[in-house]
């Protein structure tokens, strides 16, 4: 049983075990005094309403309480309850489109596209102007979103991005390409 008396000195790993073991309120909150503020930003960067960000990590919270069970230690939680964050995200993001768009499924056949691919440069999207910039990432699909906040926001690693949505290196650097592609797609027609 942990001590709840140094609960800030238990670590993460512990600390979900004892959480599942005991469905301990106390100690959730714990794991929400860790983390919410850094779930609320990953909110408010999808949202980029204060509001709809606070409610976005409320709801996160309440989820991950139910679900901290599937947390299987093959990774850090750190990196684990970021995969969720995300994957909570891009799924809200994906119904509110939907609710206010058509039923119809638009299909994406881009002109020539073959398995090879010309490879965006970074420095392609580090020269984007930032007003234009949010505007492009506003429209743009979620899962091209969510790659590329974890790239280029949150500076994340090929390998950690490899780790967060469990994909191999090539599949990665693929999706990264294509979301790089669409982004500066959507850019050059504002």
């Amino acid at each position: 049983m942990v001590n709840t008396q140094g609960d800030s000195e238990i670590d993460d790993e512990q600390l979900v075990a004892e959480i599942v073991a005991t469905n301990n309120t106390h100690l959730f909150a714990i794991l929400y005094d860790r983390y919410s503020e850094i779930i609320y930003n990953k909110c408010l960067s999808f949202t980029h309403e204060a509001e709809e960000a606070q409610d976005l990590t409320h709801d996160i919270f309440i989820n991950l309480f139910l679900k901290l069970k599937t947390y299987k230690g093959k990774s850090k939680f750190s990196t684990w309850l970021y995969s969720f964050t995300y994957n909570f995200c891009v799924n809200y993001v994906q119904r509110s489109l939907n609710k206010r768009q058509d039923k119809f499924v638009q299909t994406e056949e881009l002109p020539g596209e073959s398995h090879e691919y010309q490879e965006i440069l970074d420095e392609n999207i580090y020269q984007l102007k930032s007003k234009k910039l949010e505007k492009a990432l506003k429209k743009i699909e979620a899962n091209d979103k969510m790659i590329l906040l974890m790239r280029y926001q949150d500076d994340f690693s090929i390998k950690e991005i490899q780790e967060v949505l469990d994909l191999g290196s090539s599949a990665v650097k693929m999706r990264l390409n294509r979301a790089k592609g669409r982004l500066i797609e959507i850019y050059n027609t504002l």
